[in-house]
């Protein structure tokens, strides 16, 4: 076999392969015993045809026809490993000539991954938002644990904001009630925005035992996106009662025993959460402007792909479990399907640039991934899905998507490097220091949360 490569364009090649008519030996055999299974010809027994029975019946050319689909895959896998391409996708393959006896010459176009240089990125300076914590953001935490410590007793008056109220619902739509259209006995606080929209002003100044009529749009179910008629008929109204804010209370929601001590408690919390935000930020930014200083070419048909499968999962798994079309959805965020195109593509295109960027910088770093790193990364992945760190693990190996979550992670330690190697300042001025466990984490936990770079993530190893 001969093998010659032609570059179209940075992300394509065109492959021109000659074949050597002996080569196909092994394929013309296993094509001769394909079809001898498949047909039966009187006076030979099945399996037990000879070749030019075969060739005399249906036709030497259908034998080659199944040969040719048999060996070409083998012969294009050769000339990439032979030319050392990095493929992308599966190729186009044209057959430019097919003499019997003589030679089997064709071509394969394909996207291969670009050649990236990456300059000196020692000199990206960003700015993040700097720690600082407030007394009213200590308070307002201290209120949000004081509100799961409340408590509820009826009372015998009209509803108010902040009220609980138990409430049986009934939503018809064109004057029929929806099969999913009725429910009892739901506990709803008044204010909440949990329910219908006009629930509120519905529900507010009625006792128990009153009902009412409003008109809404049902967000979900199998009337989605239509006026419905609901009717609500309070069963008990209970006020909500808050704790006292003293140490009794500390004692009751911590592990302290002062309500100081949990204050402070809170004020540490808070900060970890903003020093984990701000070193997200800084991952973030130093990606942006990595990326500016990266000449990067993108395949266009990665890109349409990418494209594709975005708007496939938006469609079809997201709108989908909100009971919504991309219409409503768009019409929701005030988009147009141009806008929403436009967004789209340049999400795609950053997603593919991140990995290709980060994935050279892996490459050039011969950055590896220990068990260990591995194993923290699988587990940080089970949380955020909600599976126990089993289930997940079975999933990956289930789906062969071990050496995804190994991209992940050394993707990860590539930013890191780069994000070490930067100057962080925040809003005042000062240098961050980040903490390279909790930059790492970071670094890893964005990439996962970051549709663009996890989609392609996704994308690129499967191709």
């Amino acid at each position: 076999m001969k093998s010659a490569v032609e570059t179209l364009n940075p992300t394509r090649v065109r492959l021109s392969i000659e074949v050597p008519f002996e080569e196909l030996k092994d394929s013309l055999d296993a094509a001769y015993k394909k079809i001898n299974q498949q047909v039966t010809v009187k006076g030979f027994r099945k399996g037990k045809i000879p070749a030019r029975i075969i060739d005399q019946r249906f036709g030497r050319g259908a034998v080659l026809e199944e040969a040719v689909n048999d060996a070409l895959p083998k012969f294009y896998t050769d000339a990439v490993n032979e030319a050392e391409l990095n493929v992308l996708g599966q190729p186009e393959v044209d057959i430019t000539e097919l003499k019997d006896g003589e030679t089997l010459n064709f071509t394969a176009e394909v996207d291969v991954r670009p050649a990236i240089e990456i300059p000196d990125y020692s000199g990206i300076e960003v700015e993040v938002d700097a720690v600082e914590v407030t007394e009213e953001d200590v308070d307002e935490a201290v209120e949000q644990l004081r509100e799961r410590f409340a408590s509820t007793s009826p009372v015998e008056r009209a509803a108010e904001d902040g009220d609980v109220v138990t409430i049986d619902l009934e939503a018809k739509v064109d004057g029929e009630v929806l099969e999913d259209g009725v429910a009892e006995g739901v506990s709803y606080t008044i204010g909440s925005g949990e329910l219908l929209d006009g629930i509120d002003d519905a529900v507010k100044g009625l006792e128990a035992g009153a009902e009412t009529t409003f008109t809404s749009e049902l967000k979900g179910g199998s009337a989605a996106g239509k006026e419905a008629e609901v009717t609500v008929k309070v069963s008990q109204v209970a006020a909500r009662e808050l704790p006292a804010l003293d140490d009794d209370f500390a004692q009751l929601a911590s592990e302290f025993d002062t309500l100081e001590e949990m204050r402070g408690d809170s004020r540490k919390r808070l900060e970890n959460m903003k020093q984990y935000d701000q070193a997200t930020q800084a991952q973030e930014r130093v990606l942006e402007k990595l990326l500016e200083i990266v000449e990067v070419p993108v395949p266009e048909k990665l890109l349409e792909d990418e494209i594709n499968t975005r708007k496939h999962n938006l469609e079809h798994h997201q709108l989908g479990q909100m009971g919504l079309d991309l219409e409503k959805y768009l019409e929701i965020q005030g988009k147009t399907v141009e806008e929403f195109d436009a967004e789209t593509r340049e999400a795609a295109v950053k997603g593919i640039k991140t990995q290709f960027v980060l994935d050279e910088l892996v490459s050039k770093g011969k950055l590896n991934v220990n068990q260990e790193e591995l194993t923290e990364h699988l587990m940080r992945r089970a949380a955020s899905s909600g599976m126990s760190p089993d289930q997940f693990a079975q999933a990956v190996v289930q789906n062969n998507q071990v050496q995804l979550l190994v991209g992940e992670v050394a993707r990860g330690k590539a930013l890191a490097l780069v994000v070490e190697s930067s100057t962080v300042k925040d809003t005042n001025g000062e240098i961050v220091d980040l903490d390279d466990e909790d930059e790492d984490e970071t670094t890893e936990s964005s990439t996962e949360e970051t549709p663009a770079a996890a989609e392609a993530e996704e994308k690129a190893p499967e191709a």
